[in-house]
Order: C-alpha cells, then structure tokens, then sequence
C-alpha cells in the first residue's frame, strides 16, 4: 500500500527512456570509422565484400592495419567488425546503399559530416598511396561481382 500525501509510490514503475546507441559525436572519435568513411569517399562507391577484401589487403599487403580482424571463408575474407561498423553509419545516414549495384556510398550528409570533420592522421597520406597501388585488384572484384549480379537478374527476369 502506498502512503498517501508522501509524494513516493512504493510500487515499481517502468520507465521507459529512448536513447541513441551511436551518435554522428561517436564516430567523430572512431578512428576506424572516420577511416571507413574516407576510404568510401576515394573510391565513391563499392560493395561491402570488396570494401572487407580492400581492408584485408592493407592489413596483410601494405602493413596498414585498421584494427579490424578477419577471417578466411575459403578465399574471401570476412569480418564481422568492418560489418558492423558499416551497419552503423549506414543507421546515422552517412552512407547508403546503391539499390541497383547494391554498392556502398556516402550519402550528401555522409560527405558534409566527413568535409567537416576531416580525417587527420599521419598515415593518411600512406593509406590514400595504397588505394590508389590496390585499386586494380579491387575493381577486378568490383567487375566479377558485377557479372555475377548481372546473370542473377537476367535469370529472374526469365522466369517472369
């Protein structure tokens, strides 16, 4: 029973208090993230699986580890970090996904977020030197899962 003129209820409320889990403050900080985003603005678009490959390749290539851990599926590297990182600047709208290549992009918010907070490190210049040394073995995964997706739609429109 509660007391009456106490102000105090002795029965349990639940309160129920709304609060973002990431905000646009928590990747200003991510050091990770913020790279994340640099790399898809050099590029301007690619999908997740070549973006993981890309990574893997700087880290086991170049020597230029992002923090991320992979493992090997076969010949494809996966990483479940570089995943989820993607998921949430995917949630804050800072990136989008094409809807027809299904490829990774910065969207115009994604693209004024990271011109007004640029990434400032010294192993930028580094970083921006091995895209540019990876990028052919990076569009040739880029054109094969092109390809794949292509005959895909041309097999679903067949059975229409």
């Amino acid at each position: 029973m509660s007391q009456k003129g106490s102000g105090k209820s002795s029965g349990k409320e639940l309160r129920i208090v709304t609060k973002k889990v990431v905000s646009e403050d928590l990747v200003k900080k991510d050091a990770k993230k913020m790279k994340l985003l640099k790399i898809i603005n050099e590029l301007n678009q690619i999908s997740e699986r070549s973006l993981t490959k890309l990574l893997y390749l700087l880290k086991n290539e170049k020597n230029i580890d992002l923090g991320y851990k992979f493992v090997m599926l076969g010949d494809t590297p996966s990483s479940r970090e570089v995943a989820e990182d993607l998921r949430i600047l995917l949630y804050l709208g800072l990136l989008e996904t094409d809807p027809i290549t299904r490829r990774l992009r910065l969207t115009s918010n994604g693209k004024e977020f990271l011109d007004n907070n640029p990434v400032e490190s010294p192993e930028i210049e580094e970083l921006l030197k091995a895209l540019d040394e990876l990028k052919p073995k990076i569009e040739a995964e880029e054109s094969t899962a092109e390809l794949v997706l292509g005959r895909r739609r041309r097999r679903r429109g067949r059975r229409r």
